[in-house]
Formats: structure tokens, sequence, C-alpha cells
């Protein structure tokens, strides 16, 4: 097993890319702090788990949160080895519709709140010469024009996870990040859906997005997510790997793979 006995925060993981990522690694050996805003579908994840696993809820969105969130992961573990900033939110909004409030809300969960975390988990990692993964989207280069605030968001990331790696890099903490593509969450069937698609349009999805004809599955996020935040990755610090169907810099988005 790949970390065993590591003691790992994920944030976001009462569902969806943070549900697969806690699962995947409680097999690899670790212990992993669960954390969401649903208490209900924590406690089942938790009790699928067993005893390599808690639950804390609280919302990210308050600065409070992130010190109590470290504080009982280190409480329950006894030692904390790496934290992976995985919750968001994927408000949509254009221009037009991003006011203060709604920028605001965007930034408090995306961006403040991953500084926060690693701000109070930074001297538990030095400890023990842990490693921090934010999870980040490739809409950080530009993204869509209904995701101003949320592209925004995961640009801040990317440079928060090269500004605090350089800084730290000679301690032997670890910061990096993946940048996701399109990814098949039960959420994301269900903003599709609402945004008029079919019911079942992830069996042939637009090849815009998934041009090898599927989307990419939580599971396979987790798979790399395991990489980074175990030791093989060790010293690699300050890099963003993007995971997604196609090049994001320099593509021609006219071409078509048949």
């Amino acid at each position: 097993m790949r970390l065993t006995d590591k003691a790992i925060i994920v944030t976001g993981s009462t569902q969806g890319v943070g549900e697969a990522i806690a699962r995947r690694f409680v097999a690899e050996g670790a212990r992993v702090l669960v954390h969401g805003l649903e208490r209900e579908l924590g406690e089942r994840i938790v009790a699928d788990l067993g005893d390599r696993a808690a639950l804390h809820c609280n919302d990210l969105s308050k600065a409070e949160s992130a010190a109590e969130l470290v504080e009982v992961a280190v409480r329950a573990f006894g030692r904390l080895d790496g934290l992976v900033n995985n919750a968001a939110t994927t408000r949509r909004a254009t221009l037009e519709q991003t006011d203060a409030a709604i920028f605001d809300s965007v930034i408090e969960c995306n961006l403040r709140a991953p500084l926060l975390l690693i701000r109070a988990a930074m001297p538990h990692l030095l400890a023990s010469h842990g490693a921090v993964l934010n999870i980040g989207s490739v809409n950080a280069y530009c993204g869509a024009a209904n995701l101003v605030p949320y592209s925004v968001s995961k640009g801040g990331l990317m440079t928060l996870t090269r500004n605090i790696a350089d800084a730290y890099c000679a301690t032997g903490v670890r910061v990096n990040q993946v940048n996701l593509g399109w990814i098949l969450t039960e959420n994301e069937k269900r903003v599709m859906i609402n945004g008029g698609l079919a019911a079942d349009w992830w069996r042939d999805p637009p090849r815009d997005g998934a041009p090898t004809g599927r989307l990419m599955l939580p599971e396979e996020v987790a798979t790399a997510a395991v990489y980074w935040m175990g030791d093989e990755s060790r010293p690699v610090t300050g890099s963003v790997l993007e995971l997604n169907q196609f090049p994001i810099i320099g593509r021609n988005s006219v071409k078509e793979k048949a």
C-alpha cells in the first residue's frame, strides 16, 4: 500500500471527487478525515471505511473553520501528513451576474479556505515532511463566460500552489496541484440536465469537452492523487498537472476527433 498510516484531510469528501479520493486513500493504507457539509452522506462513507476514517462537517467559507478542521484531524490521528484541498463551489456567473457578494462567496471557499487550511496545517506538515495537493481546474487558464468567479478563484489557486511550494521547498513540505477537466460526478450529471441536455447525456457527451467519447471518472482522479500524496512523488513540489483529455495551451478548438 502506498499511503500506509499517513493521516490526511480531504476537504469536500462527502461526495464526488473528494469521496473517491478519501475511499482510495483508505484502501492505500491512510487514515482520512472526511469533510463536507452533508453530515448524513459523510456518516455513510465513514461507516463504510471503518476505523481508519473520521468525519468533521463545517463550512469552509467561515474563516475559523480551517483551523478547526486541522485541530480535529490532529486530535483524531495524533499527527497530520497530508492535506487535499478539494472543497469548492462551482457557482456559475457571467461578468454581468458577478456582483461583490457572489465574487466574495466563491473566493472565500475556493481560494481563501485553501490558504487558511495550509496555514493551519503547516506546523504539523513541517513535523511530518508532509504534502498538500490542491484540486484545481483547467478553467484556471481562462474559463467559460459563465464561470467568471470560479475561473478567477482557480487561477489564484495555481499561484498559491506555486508560491507556497517555493517558500517551503527546503523544508521537506511539498505543495502540488492537479487541474481537472470534465469529470463525471452525480452533481455534474444534474447540472448538465438542468442546463438542457438529455437525461443520459453522459453516455455520448459533447466531443468538444470529451473527445475520447467519455468523461473522466472521480476514481481516475483519485488514482492520481495517491501519487502526489505519497512518497513516490518526492521531492517534486510546485508542480501543476492537467488531468484533461486535450491540451489546454495551443489547442485547435475546431478540430474534431473521429
